[in-house]
């Protein structure tokens, strides 16, 4: 495996964001990345955007929120979208940006995070999982509620 680093959501880094592929399957469970951009800018003070480096390559994508006072509980400390290239997955590139978000979770004061996905055979709820993420309720749309304790 190579060296995995984490980067502010840029300019310079942007595009290789956008670029990123999915494995067949997986469109239907993943927004673009251009769909927290414009989220950060309507909750700037909120939003966590970070590229993940492996090599100095853009191969994931994260974005969190972090909002304290949120009335939904399930969105004050969450992830919003982790994309990892087709070419990628199985390399610790997810769970190096989801380690990452919890680590800033818990020096903002957090004791937990909390994850939203659809559920379905292609989507994520295996990786959650095995990031120690447990089911705890489900949305009014059929989504599993994830969280995990820090």
């Amino acid at each position: 495996m190579g060296e995995l680093t984490l980067e502010e959501l840029s300019a310079r880094n942007i595009v290789a964001a956008n670029n990123l592929s999915l494995k067949p399957g997986q469109e239907q469970f993943i927004a673009p990345v251009s769909y927290s951009v414009a989220a950060s800018v309507i909750n700037p003070a909120t939003s966590w955007q970070r590229v993940v480096l492996l090599d100095g390559v853009v191969a994931g994508f994260i974005h969190g929120n972090f909002d304290p006072t949120s009335e939904h509980e399930e969105f004050r400390a969450c992830i919003w979208r982790i994309n990892v290239n087709a070419e990628t997955q199985g390399q610790g590139v997810g769970k190096f940006a989801a380690e990452a978000l919890a680590a800033e979770a818990r020096d903002r004061g957090f004791d937990h995070v909390n994850v939203i996905w659809e559920p379905g055979a292609d989507g994520p709820e295996a990786f959650f999982h095995r990031l120690g993420f447990v089911d705890v309720g489900e949305t009014q749309y059929g989504e599993v509620i994830g969280s995990l304790k820090l």
